[in-house]
């Protein structure tokens, strides 16, 4: 028997160590897992789990998901046909989608120009790649996919300035100019040191 129930006249249930309550003794409500609704199955299942995939993660996978789609488009009018043109695609999904996870799970610790410049460079990159797979020379995919990354960098930085409320590190908001205290008669002129 449960030395704790005994000592406070309660009997202690023999099975799965709970404490019978009859006799005033509460249960540990600590040690119970607490109780799932279960949920539907099927369509209505997956309706319902979607709901609570944060934006965090279900965008990056779209992204790479339509990248991939992309790589294959590219690599196929290129000329590479069925098995490699899906490896590639394949390869671009894998590879962009864990990089976009990386980058969706720290930009909150991001001030905005770096946030801003790590997704152009992130785009940049891709895309110049994409870019050459259609069997540009480097140096053109490599201004190519600059150029690129430029316009998601100016881009991203537009959004991030205009469209948030508050950013991870303050607000980058323009600052009222410092108007002295009433009783400070200095006016922020220099003060004499002689």
């Amino acid at each position: 028997m449960d030395q704790h129930a005994h000592r406070h006249d309660a009997r202690a249930a023999r099975s799965h160590g709970t404490v019978d309550v009859e006799h005033g003794a509460t249960a540990d409500t600590r040690s119970r897992a607490p109780q799932r609704a279960t949920r539907p199955a099927g369509r209505a299942g997956m309706a319902e789990r979607a709901k609570h995939i944060p934006a965090t993660v279900a965008l990056p996978i779209v992204t790479a998901l339509a990248f991939g789609l992309f790589t294959i488009f590219r690599t196929h009018t290129d000329g590479t046909k069925g098995g490699p043109a899906m490896l590639y695609g394949l390869a671009a999904f894998v590879v962009s989608g864990a990089l976009g996870l990386v980058v969706a799970h720290f930009q909150s610790s991001m001030i905005t120009e770096t946030r801003a410049l790590v997704y152009g460079a992130l785009f940049g990159c891709s895309m110049g790649w994409v870019y050459s797979l259609g069997g540009e020379s480097i140096l053109k995919s490599s201004a190519f996919g600059f150029t690129m990354g430029a316009v998601m960098f100016v881009a991203a930085l537009y959004i991030f300035r205009t469209h948030r409320v508050r950013e991870p590190h303050g607000i980058h908001r323009p600052h009222k100019a410092h108007r002295p205290h009433p009783g400070d008669r200095s006016h922020g002129l220099p003060v004499a040191t002689h």
